[in-house]
């Protein structure tokens, strides 16, 4: 007997390399799961990330932040292109650019992001400087539902990767990443599976999962 549920649609926004869109297409073949990525969209025409989806047979569009006079029209014309696949969730994997308001509003609980960081700690650029200027003795990832707080936003999973004596930016984001790939794909799972929910009090709730923290010990 066959499941007749539709799938999951997946829209992944990139800017570079695409990693995560990388690891999340991966696993969702490996693991067989009943979700697809409809299309990766990229604002820059040479992301590498775009040659990657296009050999995976996944469908590729491109607009170009830079075609547009403000961020408003971007977003708007971003927009536009997205709806056309009817996502259930966009989800951002190194896409470096800041969304309006309407953007973020138009997409309210379907937009999520993967940040380098303990959210609330850090947000912005820099995050495994600012760590070990902080002299935290943790510190990692975060994949949570986006806001029109820059960097904020309901929490779905998080990574925690201790700070060695030692490390500097690059080390730390090395391990960081790693990391990303294994939370993002884990927290993608659950969308997928339909466990994902926001409380009224603004948290999220995973149907089945108590702790939604996963360390990586060096």
């Amino acid at each position: 007997m066959t499941d007749s549920t539709p799938p999951c649609r997946l829209v992944v926004l990139i800017s570079g390399r695409g990693s995560n869109m990388q690891a999340i297409a991966e696993h969702i073949e490996q693991a067989g799961l009943n979700g697809r990525i409809q299309a990766v969209i990229a604002n820059k025409a040479d992301a590498s990330g775009l040659q990657w989806a296009r050999q995976h047979g996944l469908d590729t569009q491109v607009v170009a932040h830079r075609e547009f006079a403000t961020r408003e029209a971007f977003d708007q014309a971003l927009a536009r292109v997205i709806d056309r696949y009817q996502p259930d969730y966009v989800l951002l994997a190194g896409f470096m650019r800041i969304l309006t308001t309407d953007f973020v509003q138009h997409y309210a609980g379907k937009l999520v992001n993967i940040h380098p960081s303990l959210l609330p700690s850090f947000p912005g650029l820099n995050t495994h400087q600012q760590a070990i200027d902080a002299g935290v003795q943790f510190h990692g990832c975060s994949v949570h539902f986006v806001t029109p707080v820059l960097d904020h936003g309901p929490i779905i999973a998080q990574s925690l990767v201790p700070v060695l004596q030692g490390d500097d930016a690059q080390e730390l984001a090395r391990r960081v990443l790693a990391t990303e790939h294994q939370v993002y794909t884990q927290a993608v799972q659950w969308l997928v599976q339909g466990r994902v929910s926001l409380r009224d009090d603004g948290r999220v709730q995973v149907d089945g999962v108590a702790q939604r923290g996963f360390y990586f010990p060096a």
